[in-house]
């Protein structure tokens, strides 16, 4: 498969396509980068150095990937943290462009805004702008559980009022919606679990909930998500997603790293070791 990631780059760690990229092709799929920030690390450390791409350039390297002809052979676009209206524009552009090219092709789309704890870290105006402009526009979607709660304006204590929740902005666009870190009324303790609703059927998975604050780990997701759906559908694509993110952060906190292990565990991306049982949500 051939998958056109549009995200953000950062050359200390893993975030945007720092965190996709390898994931997606060690799982076996083909790449097409496009980068829209490059700084040093993820400004979850303070402050980055490095440069915003500016729209236009961003823009100028998604006609030059066109210009080589692959458009008709893209099978998903995928993006994650929007800085800016202008940058998603050229994203809902692409994805537009490649669908013309390939009517079978998908977007998926991180819509990255914030978090429990932190709350929103993106730019004032973002969030409306994924809500009301990208999140129609997606095939798939992949928000945290305090991202889900902004896009359709509510708390949600149980996972009754998240597994509403998913069906309502599934009915806004999404024909996939996975909702990662979990953490409700009715999830047991010292565990934390993912949801995944589409029109084949919607399962719950739990895992241990590790004591750690890691950066990425949202991108790696979406990124783990999108290439197993594209082969084998949404529910192994939830399972192997959840394994993979637990026996990689597993890894990452009994070594005391900071960042992921991506690349020293990626028999995690490969081949996990951990199964998860995968219940079917009525």
């Amino acid at each position: 498969m051939k998958i056109l990631s549009i995200q953000s780059h950062v050359a200390y760690g893993h975030a945007g396509n720092s965190a996709a990229v390898f994931p997606l092709q060690r799982l076996g799929h083909d790449v097409y980068p496009v980068l829209t920030v490059t700084f040093s690390n993820h400004t979850g450390y303070g402050p980055a150095r490095g440069p915003l791409i500016a729209p236009d350039d961003v823009r100028e390297v998604i006609n030059g990937v066109e210009d080589r002809g692959v458009f008709p052979h893209i099978d998903a676009v995928l993006s994650g943290y929007q800085g800016a209206e202008s940058v998603g524009e050229i994203i809902l552009d692409a994805v537009a462009r490649v669908k013309a090219a390939n009517p079978e092709a998908i977007y998926c789309c991180d819509p990255v805004m914030g978090d429990v704890g932190r709350g929103f870290f993106v730019r004032e105006g973002i969030p409306e702008y994924m809500r009301d402009e990208v999140i129609p526009k997606a095939d798939i979607v992949t928000p945290n559980q305090f991202e889900l709660e902004f896009l359709v304006g509510r708390p949600l204590a149980t996972q009754a009022e998240v597994d509403a929740a998913a069906e309502e902005l599934r009915g806004r666009g999404p024909r996939v919606v996975v909702v990662t870190s979990v953490l409700t009324s009715d999830t047991p303790e010292g565990t934390i679990q993912m949801a995944c609703y589409s029109d084949e059927g919607a399962w719950l998975v739990t895992t241990p909930l590790l004591p750690m604050d890691v950066k990425g780990g949202g991108d790696v997701t979406a990124a783990v998500f999108l290439a197993h759906y594209l082969t084998d559908g949404p529910r192994v694509a939830l399972s192997r997603t959840a394994a993979t993110m637990y026996g990689v952060l597993e890894k990452t906190h009994a070594a005391g790293s900071g960042e992921m292990l991506l690349v020293s565990e990626q028999q995690e991306i490969a081949h996990p070791r951990e199964v998860f049982e995968i219940s079917a949500i009525s």
